[in-house]
């Protein structure tokens, strides 16, 4: 039996109303995930002991700051109730721990890629975001997705929160009305983590894109490249490394990532669909910088890397996945996966990433895990950034003294 006119109408018109549906839900959480005043705000705290390790000196130097004025006093006149990160910002300076690249240091710029939907392509970029904020480094996140999951993860609503004219549209669109990025930078809660958000509407980008390239391979070149020196001029004097999350498809913008791109960081769960669907992408990005090459357009990678971005290691099946992972990537994958804890499902849901949450939401054994894992796994890419900056000497020695 065909289905009338009337009844495949009404079936369209039902799409609308489940996304309009969608849409206040997702109002709703973020107002219940950030009352009383509807903005994100950064509470956590950390104690002196991990002040002390993440700035790599003794909890006795920074009571002696702390004593000399150096350093401010805490608040309360105790340290119980832990240091912000802008305090922790603070001490790097005050106590020579900097880790700003170096100004002969050409910025990173690390774009998290995988065509495969729901790998944790938006989540990795987060918590590698916020972990590398904890370490140090000033931070650009670039949603390039028009799902724009990492700008909801920020505490942003795309749909209500964003205009296209806050988006990398303005400066890609064909009919551009921006010459630089500086337009659409927006601050976020972490003093050192900066966001160039995305809504819906930067997908026109894509058709514009589309239309340019059946008119001509130079007009096209110049448009990949647009999104690389844009960066590149944003990052100069402002940022140590730049988190890029495109689409998890092949299009426009995909493109012009992976020729903005310093690096590519690739986010693959452990299961047999999810390794075969990457094999493909690789495949894929294989046939495509042929392509590139050939019409003049040539990425270059300081590291590109796969990383396990959900592993349960108590499924049998999975640790099978990842001993085959580990025979056909070799070096490529990162020794330490991360694992798919129920804290990041936690965090997530209150729109925020495990580096942020005040106190453990499951039980604090999980959390504790979920925190170290995600330290261990996400200092991997700091130690090729690192390298790629020659500094350590040896990317060998920074893995060996992460496992």
């Amino acid at each position: 039996m065909e289905a009338t006119d009337d009844s495949v109408n009404s079936q369209v018109t039902q799409i609308h109303h489940l996304a309009a549906a969608g849409e206040k839900m997702v109002e709703r959480l973020r107002k219940k995930a950030f009352l009383p005043d509807r903005r994100k705000a950064l509470n956590v705290r950390l104690g002196i002991a991990e002040v002390a390790r993440l700035l790599g000196c003794s909890t006795n130097r920074i009571r002696m700051a702390e004593e000399d004025g150096r350093l401010p006093r805490p608040e309360d006149g105790s340290r119980r109730a832990g240091y912000t990160i802008e305090a922790l910002l603070n001490m790097r300076t005050v106590l020579n721990a900097s880790k700003h690249r170096h100004s002969s240091e050409a910025p990173a710029i690390i774009a998290v890629q995988n065509f495969k939907g729901g790998v944790g392509k938006s989540t990795v970029t987060v918590h590698l975001a916020h972990y590398l904020a904890i370490q140090g480094y000033r931070i650009l996140v670039v949603d390039c997705d028009s799902q724009a999951t990492t700008t909801t993860l920020f505490g942003c609503n795309p749909h209500f929160d964003v205009t296209r004219d806050q988006t990398l549209y303005p400066y890609l669109s064909v009919a551009s009305t921006e010459d630089d990025l500086n337009y659409a930078v927006q601050k976020t809660p972490w003093p050192n983590v900066d966001l160039i958000p995305s809504c819906l509407e930067l997908f026109d980008v894509e058709y514009e894109l589309a239309a340019t390239n059946a008119t001509g391979q130079g007009i096209l070149r110049d448009r990949f490249r647009k999104l690389r020196d844009g960066l590149q001029k944003t990052a100069h004097d402002h940022y140590d490394i730049i988190l890029l999350d495109p689409p998890p498809a092949l299009g426009m913008v995909s493109l012009s990532v992976m020729q903005a791109a310093t690096s590519l960081l690739v986010p693959l769960a452990a299961t047999t669909p999810d390794f075969c669907s990457t094999v493909q992408f690789l495949s894929m990005m294989d046939q495509i910088i042929e392509a590139m090459a050939m019409a003049g357009i040539k990425p270059a990678y300081d590291f590109i890397r796969l990383i396990c971005s959900r592993y349960d290691n108590t499924d049998p099946s999975q640790s099978m996945v990842i001993r085959v992972m580990e025979e056909t990537f070799g070096p490529s994958l990162l020794p330490v996966p991360i694992f798919d804890s129920a804290e990041i499902s936690h965090a997530a849901l209150r729109m925020m990433s495990v580096f942020e949450l005040e106190a453990p939401i499951g039980a604090p054994k999980t959390h504790k895990r979920a925190k170290q894992n995600l330290d261990e796994s996400l200092s991997q890419v700091e130690a090729l950034i690192r390298h790629s900056w020659a500094r350590p000497a040896s990317i060998e020695e920074a893995i060996a003294h992460v496992g």
